[in-house]
């Protein structure tokens, strides 16, 4: 399945909320048969499933919102800040100028080393739904008229989780801005390395590591920004690389989870452990950016680092 980029752009937002037009009259006919009561019951009760499917409460506030309300404020919560998961293309269409965006040629062959029962059809239908290939969308565009390589990684793809593909992929990119001597931009979502992949995963990291020290030693600028969550093999290569780290508020970042890690040391760790404050506080990320203020924050990076202006 090949990546319509034009559409991603191009289509209108539409509305989540759907509008539901209950009758003004609810009497029932006296004479009325018992499948017309009912076809009344069912089309009510479809109506009150409707109306619940628009609604969305907070994980973090626990106050109900219409979820066209969350949309509309960039996948954020209004009343508290939590960031809810946001689609790559999304991500990508807020973050770039308009009509800036232009995907990097990389295709990659699906395999299944390992021959994994259903693989192959569950990859089909994340495809189908998602609209990407792979786990990660990635091109070349301009962030408040900056020319750089951007990479987004999508949770909503197999917990963007890194496989041959991805690697292939974020490599890639890696390459290519090292090439035309751009600027590198990284955004992580990933439950780690794919186990359907076996060793094959693994492998990655070392791929995508040895790609951004090459890319490092020849002086190019890399800003990995974490989101939630961003754990496992991703952490361990290629997220954790950049010269400058950012992430998005309580953002869970780490190798192993923290229930794992308690179970293995068999102590309780501090609170907060693994979120992205705790992460600045011990020097591991240098700045937390809400969503909202992600583009002006990178557009102020390239701005300080840029040799010739836009």
């Amino acid at each position: 399945m090949k990546l319509n980029v034009g559409k991603i752009f191009k289509k209108k937002d539409t509305a989540e909320v759907k509008v539901i037009k209950l009758n003004d009259d609810n009497s029932v006919n006296a004479g009325a048969n018992t499948a017309s009561a009912n076809k009344a019951d069912k089309d009510s009760s479809a109506q009150q499933s409707n109306t619940e499917d628009d609604v969305t409460v907070c994980p973090k506030c626990k106050q109900e919102f219409k979820k066209q309300e969350v949309k509309d404020n960039l996948n954020v919560c209004v009343a508290c800040g939590h960031h809810y998961v946001i689609s790559a293309d999304k991500r990508m269409k807020n973050l770039v100028d308009k009509g800036t965006f232009k995907p990097l040629k990389c295709k990659v062959e699906f395999t299944n080393p390992l021959n994994y029962p259903d693989y192959e059809d569950k990859i089909l239908a994340l495809q189908e739904k998602t609209g990407l290939d792979e786990a990660v969308l990635a091109g070349t565009a301009k962030i408040d008229g900056y020319d750089a390589v951007i990479a987004v990684m999508s949770s909503k793809f197999l917990m963007g989780s890194m496989g041959i593909a991805v690697g292939e992929k974020i490599t890639n990119a890696v390459e290519y801005a090292d090439r035309k001597k751009l600027p590198l931009i990284i955004f992580t979502a990933s439950g780690g390395a794919r186990m359907q992949e076996g060793i094959m995963s693994l492998m990655q990291m070392a791929k995508t590591s040895a790609a951004v020290e090459k890319f490092n030693n020849n002086g190019g600028l890399y800003i990995s920004v974490l989101t939630h969550p961003t754990t496992g093999g991703v952490t361990a290569s290629f997220a954790t690389l950049g010269d400058i780290t950012l992430a998005e508020p309580e953002a869970l970042i780490g190798f192993a989870g923290p229930r794992v890690i308690e179970q293995t040391i068999g102590q309780k760790l501090p609170e907060g452990f693994q979120r992205s404050e705790f992460l600045q506080e011990h020097g591991f990320v240098d700045q937390i950016v809400p969503r909202d203020k992600m583009r002006e924050t990178i557009a102020h990076i390239l701005r300080l680092h840029s040799k010739r202006g836009k």
